[in-house]
């Protein structure tokens, strides 16, 4: 990114005092950063100004009791910089949005300090740490969260979203014993971390609690390709 270029940042919070604070500190800062206000609304990260924006400020928790993060995951293979900036301090919280792709994860009782060069950093596609944190993210050993391979995910979510493993196997270019293989092992690895989840539903529930899949993923249309 150039020196000079504007960053823009859209910010997606359902507190007003929180965006006008975070609106007066990113005026303030040297060079001024342009935010976005998307209040709730998460359309707006995906249209208008929002979709144009360099960086993403995602309060995690819009709905109360439900971190969403199957839409922190969407944000981040859509290649979108992500900051999660939540009032959540739980270890397994903050080491689950930095596997997920988050760039940096924020308290929402960390000031400008932080938040400024977060912004920047994010900007630039490079992470930042900020101090309260970072001997969370150095004991990862997130005791609920099961370690699933690139194409253990892959399947998994191929299979979600289809009517039967034959169109997974087809779509993925693989066998349908395979397919089953795969299952079979995320299936394990829940269960080997106090998750066991033994129906397809289990299943689906556990990665939308984990963000390996959206609500919006598994209600489209299914495709034949």
């Amino acid at each position: 990114m150039a020196a000079d270029k504007l960053i823009t940042a859209v910010i997606v919070d359902d507190h007003a005092a929180i965006t006008a604070g975070v609106r007066f500190w990113c005026e303030q800062a040297v060079p001024p950063i342009e935010l976005i206000d998307a209040g709730e609304r998460l359309a707006d990260v995906w249209t208008g100004p929002g979709a144009a924006a360099d960086v993403v400020i995602f309060d995690l928790e819009l709905v109360a009791r439900r971190p969403d993060f199957g839409e922190l995951r969407r944000l981040v293979d859509s290649g979108r910089r992500v900051i999660v900036y939540s009032q959540h301090t739980e270890d397994a919280t903050v080491i689950k949005c930095i596997d997920l792709g988050a760039l940096a994860y924020l308290t929402k009782r960390e000031g400008p300090e932080h938040l400024v060069p977060a912004i920047r950093a994010a900007a630039r596609g490079e992470p930042y740490t900020a101090p309260s944190l970072s001997g969370v993210l150095v004991a990862n050993d997130s005791p609920g969260w099961p370690r699933l391979s690139q194409r253990e995910t892959e399947v998994l979510r191929a299979w979600f979203v289809s009517s039967s493993k034959d169109l997974v196997a087809a779509k993925l270019n693989i066998t349908v014993k395979t397919v089953d293989t795969y299952i079979a092992r995320v299936r394990v690895k829940y269960a080997n971390v106090g998750r066991a989840a033994r129906t397809k539903s289990e299943l689906v529930g556990r990665a939308l609690d984990d963000g390996l899949i959206t609500l919006a993923e598994l209600n489209q249309p299914e495709t034949l390709q």
